[in-house]
């Protein structure tokens, strides 16, 4: 694909101090270093969750009057049943071009690593410049901060190599992970990142161990590894519908820098198995909702002020807890 074919929506360009034109009004006020805005999808199940969200994490959440806000979503709902109307199908209309002539090399060296080997090791995976306002969504809320930080990238205006690694980036700016020691062996993780989660357990060979000291020969190592994700922008095609697995905040990011295309890795499923093994717990669950409904949220629903939201919320740290159960016994043969 020609680089002209980046396409760039005439209305919504990014600024070093953030992407205000493509929100429009309605910012609200965060005062305090442990508050930050987030930006809500309302009038889409469930509404229990949202009300449960504002009871717990928004600042003065307590004192809102339900009835009120059942009405805002109430609002929304109905907004949502004239898009059924409007915009039926726009799900299914979604555009996927090829990547760039620029990007293709990128795209290959990306496919060795072995993040992307781990990651994307299920399913038939391809990479595409995927349409960002008819993308579905399942994720309900972005942080606002996040969002505008990451825009404020894209100006000036990156050329195709540099879309790709903003996209898909090689170098990590996770924030640390602490770690306490609870009690016995009972471990504790905490990070500001809602990423945060525990990878698997592995064999190492006692070889590959540095900066350990033992106080005896060494015959197995068992780790327990934890970390963050991937961090690529990814979809899930079903048919003609592709799902937003990976990457809210930067695909929101490049839609509200003027982006209309991005370079997503697309992996493809046909059969609901499938998709248990591979979407978000949300999608899987109700995947007659994201891949059947006449018109499910779509990533261009985050810009429209007749379906979205802004809240003070308290931020939010990440806890995982590991706990560790040894076994020691004896077992005499016969």
């Amino acid at each position: 694909m020609p680089e002209g074919n980046i396409h760039s929506a005439p209305t919504a360009t990014a600024s070093a101090g953030g992407v205000g034109s493509a929100w429009g009004a309605g910012r609200v006020s965060c005062d305090g270093p442990r508050v930050e805005e987030e930006i809500w999808l309302l009038g889409q199940p469930s509404l229990s969750d949202y009300l449960s969200h504002v009871r717990k994490a928004v600042v003065g959440g307590g004192d809102l009057e339900t009835a009120a806000l059942v009405d805002g979503w109430r609002a929304a709902n109905d907004v949502y049943a004239d898009l059924e109307k409007s915009e039926a199908g726009i799900a299914d209309a979604v555009e996927c071009l090829d990547l760039p002539d620029a990007m293709a090399p990128l795209a290959a060296d990306l496919s060795r690593t072995a993040p992307f080997r781990r990651a994307f090791d299920k399913m038939p995976t391809t990479f595409g410049m995927v349409e960002l306002d008819k993308i579905v969504v399942s994720q309900r809320r972005v942080a606002r901060h996040f969002v505008d930080a990451l825009a404020a990238r894209l100006a000036p205006r990156p050329g195709p190599a540099d879309l790709f690694r903003f996209c898909h980036p090689a170098e990590r700016r996770d924030p640390p992970v602490r770690m306490r020691r609870l009690d016995g062996q009972r471990f504790l993780f905490m990070s500001d990142s809602n990423d945060l989660r525990f990878h698997e357990t592995a064999q190492l060979r006692p070889e590959q161990l540095a900066d350990y000291e033992p106080f005896g020969p060494i015959s197995a190592v068992l780790a327990l590894v934890v970390g963050y994700g991937s961090n690529f922008l990814s979809v899930i095609r079903s048919d003609d519908r592709m799902v937003l697995h990976n990457g809210y905040h930067r695909a929101v990011a490049l839609r509200a820098a003027g982006f209309t295309h991005a370079p997503c890795i697309i992996q493809t499923v046909t059969r609901r198995d499938e998709l248990e093994l591979t979407a978000a717990s949300a999608v899987a669950e109700d995947a007659a909702f994201y891949l059947r409904a006449a018109r499910p949220p779509v990533l261009k629903d985050f810009f429209d002020p007749r379906i979205r939201t802004f809240l003070p919320s308290r931020r939010a740290e990440r806890y995982l807890e590991v706990t560790i159960a040894v076994r020691d016994y004896t077992v005499y043969h016969e």
